[in-house]
């Protein structure tokens, strides 16, 4: 279990309290995809992802990231509890969509820049320890079922 500090709690629950989900979710989402585009092997259901700007206008693209979005609130709300949280998620990612468990890292990454690039200066180090030290828990609750 993860021992989270009060400035923890509260500073992950004030980022996703006040971040926009859906210009942050497929934001972080599209730079994944750009970014990483091995990743997009996962979504050829999406339709056009041949360039940036395809993957930018892409509603399907924007909308599973307002999902992400949503499933890492789920965390938010159960943070004393990611690995049972998520349990269903990683047997969906692992056992019928063999999502590589790498991606999530990759994507947790991608939402760490875009929150930083829509917090500014309030995106302290100390802030950034708090979101990562939260993600790293969530890719490692998402990653459980394929060890």
């Amino acid at each position: 279990m993860v021992e989270w500090t009060d400035f923890e709690r509260s500073t992950i629950k004030d980022i996703f309290a006040k971040i926009d989900y859906d210009c942050v979710g497929p934001a972080a989402f599209s730079r994944c995809l750009i970014v990483y585009p091995w990743t997009q092997r996962y979504f050829g259901n999406f339709g056009n992802l041949y360039n940036a700007a395809a993957i930018i206008g892409n509603p399907n693209v924007a909308k599973h990231g307002i999902t992400i979005m949503h499933g890492l609130e789920r965390g938010v709300k159960n943070m004393d509890h990611l690995t049972e949280t998520y349990a269903e998620l990683s047997v969906l990612h692992s056992e019928k969509l063999h999502v590589d468990p790498d991606n999530f890292k990759l994507i947790s990454d991608c939402l760490t820049i875009v929150v930083a690039s829509r917090m500014g200066k309030a995106f302290t180090g100390e802030v950034q320890a708090a979101l990562q030290k939260f993600l790293a828990v969530v890719v490692f609750s998402l990653g459980r079922q394929y060890h």
